[in-house]
């Protein structure tokens, strides 16, 4: 597999292998504010999450910037995303407005059409963990680019940190969240942030003390169409004992609930990618 098609799936699909980028912010202010946050009930809090992981729309289209970094090159492109809900994920990578690479992802298959090199990959979902260290599902997949929290569940207890700066929820108490890092348990550690007003996402952050991978997704900023709030703009951080990568996104165009054709062609000549 060339390293083209490695970082492809390394960054969920989304990469084309061009020019140099300018410098971009890999990092957020997270100094705490001056004054504390008004007290919350947890089960306020806790609701507000199950209310946000329900924001689905059926369909998304967004033209999207992306500008992206690890520890050996720097990069910016841009891309078409489509979305079915609960069926696939689209991409179309664009260089001078002519398609380079194709990415399809459904619930259990990666399809990555590359015409730059004139070959084709057919892989399984898990292949970005066994090669990333990044155990990302489909439902995952659909969440960040939909601003949901990740990997959440309606029907999961969850824990409100005493944090009297931000509204922290997370999926383990804190003696809990010692006792994972200490051991080094097949399991995950997930916070989720809420805005100053607990109405949205702030942010995520998810740890695996069993492999040290650590993703950050910062949602700088949101918009409204259609009664439905989406992602804006989005930095995603994501620490692996292999590399370090940073990811920008800017949702430039979107619409919702809109008919999206979904369509991914391999060529005949074409011949899987070494």
């Amino acid at each position: 597999m060339t390293q083209f098609i490695k970082l492809i799936f390394s960054i969920f699909g989304l990469f084309w292998l061009g020019s140099c980028a300018p410098n971009f912010v890999t990092s957020i202010d997270e100094t705490l504010p001056q004054e504390k946050l008004p007290k919350k009930k947890d089960k306020e809090l806790v609701e507000t999450l199950d209310s946000l992981a329900l924001v689905k729309p059926k369909t998304f289209y967004s033209k999207l910037s992306v500008d992206y970094k690890d520890t050996t090159r720097e990069i910016s492109f841009k891309t078409s995303l489509k979305i079915v809900s609960d069926s696939a994920v689209s991409a179309i990578i664009t260089y001078a407005k002519i398609p380079i690479v194709t990415t399809m992802i459904t619930k259990d298959t990666i399809k990555v059409v590359n015409r730059k090199d004139k070959c084709y990959v057919i892989q399984t979902l898990n292949y970005i963990k066994e090669n990333f260290g990044i155990d990302f599902t489909y439902n995952n997949i659909e969440e960040l680019f939909f601003g949901r929290p990740l990997d959440y569940k309606v029907d999961q207890k969850y824990f409100v940190i005493n944090d009297p700066y931000r509204y922290q929820i997370s999926s383990h108490r804190k003696r809990e969240k010692k006792r994972f890092e200490r051991k080094a348990k097949e399991d995950i550690i997930i916070n989720y942030f809420l805005t100053n007003d607990a109405k949205e996402l702030k942010k995520t952050t998810i740890y695996s003390p069993s492999d040290t991978t650590e993703i950050y997704v910062d949602y700088l900023s949101f918009q409204l169409d259609k009664g439905i709030k989406v992602p804006e703009n989005v930095l995603i951080q994501i620490k692996t004992p292999r590399n370090s990568i940073y990811v920008r996104l800017e949702y430039e165009k979107i619409e919702i609930n809109e008919p999206q054709e979904l369509i991914i062609v391999i060529p005949e000549n074409y011949e899987k990618c070494d």
